[in-house]
């Protein structure tokens, strides 16, 4: 029975309800119930096509490896009997055989009592030898005979046929993934073409009236498709096929067209965006339309993932991922990738946990588990997890993450320095080598850039210069990027530290105002002026910035007790200030002149501002720190940040 509501789709369109909203264990447990979740059959591929095949087959030798006794030196085939006297002091003397053995070449006279035949590493033992004198230990007498100085055994030097592999013998067992190494084994099997698992062929189409594919001009109030991609490469990496059809808009005919020939094509359909409550949503309807038994959970009690969409059509699974991007990733790991696997012979995922401190209280809701994907770092007491906060609509949530922790439903939150279990999304991936919390700037990827270069693994958590500065004092991070004007001494950073910080001065920068070139409220007008314009026009609208922020500090200074409409519109960025400004959802806000000048936005000066690095003391000689701070007293780095509008600190050389 389905789960979810349908209509007649000639009906007019209405808001419609998820009816029955599962348990994430109860919605996995009803999907895979109505799946085979077995591989799909068997197909036949070439040796050279097989890497990275799950073998449907058992596979054994049909010869022996090395398929004949072979020598495994450079020397002579002999009878060992005939030189077991021999020694550097009495050498024995034998007759040379009228020929010599290479690799592939076929002896054809018997090696008889008193005899010996020259042969090379790989070259086939000849009928009556029983050992090889390696040639380091003879020495010719004349063109007919060599003299033996050293004694073997019976075997010696000698690879046998079989010694490898035997005839019969098991090379890889039904379910083993086929690598390099395995690809080499068969090979020397003579095993040409390999039984393999037939990977499942998964449709992949994006929906929405907003979709643009990626390398095409963005339309104002679009969005490039990220999710097909991103699913296509997941799909890859766990056994499937992936079919990349593009995107498709909000048009009911159109869509259902699609969705059929996808369906049609495929043993699965993987479909982003169109889930949610709306009377945009048509793809959950068309797919409650293929067939029994059709919709098998239309709402799952996660976070993200609430509106996820999982249905059964004749065997085949179709799933209806959220359209935002960290809600589609979790959704297919957690749902789709179980039942990929399954489908493609591969084992299941292997889910590796570790344990770490959650610095943060991490609210949730109670009803719904919620994933949080968070990065990892070193600390005092062990590991650290810090929540990437970046919310279901990013994508850069996972390729910045190195984990999840999962928070139950029955649970508000996680308590602020907790102890936690984090899933990580890669087993083999490791703690950084130097973590970087606070500020962010442009010019700091001119430093990271080089570390990156040497091998450095850094993780940078941007959290605002007052919350960076918090981490460092509890030994949290390596380095806090900060620049934080104290009231009282009009200067920066420096009274902020306290005791168990050091401060590394960076660079300057400039603030200002900036606004789109041509506005009369601002264009060729004095900070005061400007402003004293901007707060008497009720239709001048502000992007302020987030708390914690060095720059919210001087904007507040800045205002004073004024509040302007906008003013509680609080991006965490630069580039978000100046983007809302350029677009025209704002008029003026504050930012640095790099960005301003990035986005073509008029640039009226506040003031020079420092931007430094705190760094814990416990953490000054720790390799990575210390690379840091070398790094950026680099000639080639210091011009580097002059050339992107920086000006060096005191301490440093000037631009050239």
């Amino acid at each position: 029975m389905s789960d979810f509501a349908t209509k007649d789709p000639k009906a007019p369109a209405a808001q419609e309800q998820f009816l029955s909203v599962l348990s994430r264990e109860e919605a996995a447990r009803r999907f895979q119930a109505a799946l085979p979740m077995q591989p799909l059959g068997a197909e036949r591929v070439a040796l050279g096509a097989s890497l990275g095949r799950i073998l449907a087959e058992t596979l054994r030798s049909p010869i022996d490896v090395p398929p004949f006794d072979r020598s495994l030196v450079d020397g002579f085939a002999v009878r060992a009997a005939d030189v077991a006297a021999a020694s550097e002091t009495s050498p024995v003397r034998l007759r040379l055989n009228a020929e010599t053995i290479a690799c592939g070449v076929l002896p054809r006279i018997e090696v008889a009592e008193g005899t010996a035949t020259t042969l090379a590493t790989g070259g086939p033992l000849p009928r009556g030898a029983d050992a090889v004198v390696m040639v380091e230990h003879s020495d010719p007498e004349g063109p007919d005979h060599v003299l033996v100085r050293r004694a073997v055994a019976s075997g010696q030097n000698i690879g046998f046929a079989g010694h490898d592999v035997a005839q019969g013998e098991t090379l890889l067992r039904r379910g083993a993934r086929i690598g390099s190494r395995e690809i080499g084994m068969l090979a020397a099997c003579g095993i040409a073409e390999v039984p393999v698992t037939r990977r499942p062929r998964v449709a992949v189409l994006s929906t929405g009236d907003e979709l643009v594919q990626p390398g095409e001009p963005l339309r104002p109030a679009a969005i490039y498709d990220s999710n097909a991609p991103v699913i296509a490469a997941a799909i890859a990496e766990n056994g499937g096929d992936p079919v990349s059809l593009g995107a498709i808009g909000d048009d009911e005919a159109a869509l259902e067209d699609a969705i059929r020939a996808a369906f049609a094509g495929s043993d699965m359909v993987i479909l982003s965006g169109g889930t949610s409550k709306s009377a945009g949503d048509l793809t959950a309807r068309i797919v409650s339309r293929l067939g029994a038994p059709g919709i098998i959970a239309h709402g799952v009690a996660l976070k993200p993932g609430k509106p996820l969409c999982l249905a059964v059509v004749g065997g085949k699974p179709v799933v209806v991922l959220p359209g935002f991007p960290t809600s589609a990733m979790f959704t297919f790991h957690d749902f789709v990738v179980p039942v990929l696997r399954a489908m493609s012979g591969l084992p299941a995922r292997r889910e590796v946990e570790v344990e770490a401190n959650v610095p943060v209280r991490v609210l949730s809701d109670l009803g719904r588990t919620e994933f949080v994907m968070v990065a990892l770092a070193k600390g005092s007491q062990g590991l650290n997890a810090f929540p990437l906060g970046k919310g279901s609509g990013s994508v850069s949530a996972f390729a910045q993450a190195d984990g999840f922790l999962t928070i139950p439903d029955l649970a508000d939150h996680v308590p602020e320095r907790s102890r936690h279990a984090v899933t990580l999304l890669d087993p083999t991936s490791a703690a950084p080598d130097l973590v970087i919390m606070g500020s962010q700037c442009i010019g700091l990827e001119v430093v990271i850039d080089r570390l990156a270069e040497a091998g450095v693994k850094i993780r940078i958590v941007a959290i605002g210069s007052l919350a960076g500065l918090a981490a460092a004092k509890r030994g949290e991070c390596d380095i806090a990027p900060i620049h934080l004007l104290d009231p009282e001494t009009n200067l920066y950073n420096r009274a902020v530290l306290g005791p168990s910080l050091e401060l590394v001065e960076g660079w300057r920068r400039m603030q200002g105002l900036v606004f789109r070139e041509g506005d009369p409220r601002f264009t060729a007008k004095t900070v005061e002026a400007a402003l004293s314009a901007a707060l008497a026009d009720p239709g001048c609208l502000m992007v302020n910035r987030n708390q914690g922020a060095g720059t919210r500090i001087l904007i507040d200074r800045l205002l004073g007790a004024a509040r302007p409409n906008g003013y509680w519109n609080q991006p965490r960025s630069h580039n978000a200030v100046a983007a809302a400004v350029a677009q025209g959802r704002a008029d003026w806000g504050v930012a640095i002149a790099p960005v301003a000048g990035a986005y073509g936005l008029g640039f009226t000066p506040l003031g020079e501002e420092h931007y430094d690095f705190a760094i814990p003391l416990a953490r000054r000689e720790e390799p990575a720190v210390k690379s840091f701070i070398e790094t950026l007293a680099r000639e080639d780095v210091l011009q580097d940040l002059c050339d992107i509008g920086f000006s060096p600190a005191t301490d440093r050389p000037p631009c050239a």
